[in-house]
């Protein structure tokens, strides 16, 4: 992700624990118990821990959204 922009990929790697994938998934989640209804937080993931993550938060009835992460701007 992009410091600058939050909303911006410029490359992104794997948000599991010890991986260094690239990543191709974005997984947008919210905790109700302590965000607004508007607030999302993002991991990414790589083809092998998408499933794992969406899981993980999934089974914490977080509500979770996931899609392909689309690059937006290449690294310079």
């Amino acid at each position: 992700m992009n410091d600058d922009d939050p909303g911006q990929v410029v490359d992104a790697t794997c948000s599991r624990a010890g991986c260094r994938a690239a990543a191709g998934w974005r997984i947008d989640w919210r905790n109700p118990r302590i965000h607004a209804e508007d607030r999302r937080k993002t991991w990414v993931a790589c083809d092998e821990h998408v499933g794992y993550l969406r899981e993980f938060l999934a089974a914490r009835d977080f509500p979770v959204w996931v899609a392909p992460l689309v690059p937006t701007e290449t690294a310079r």
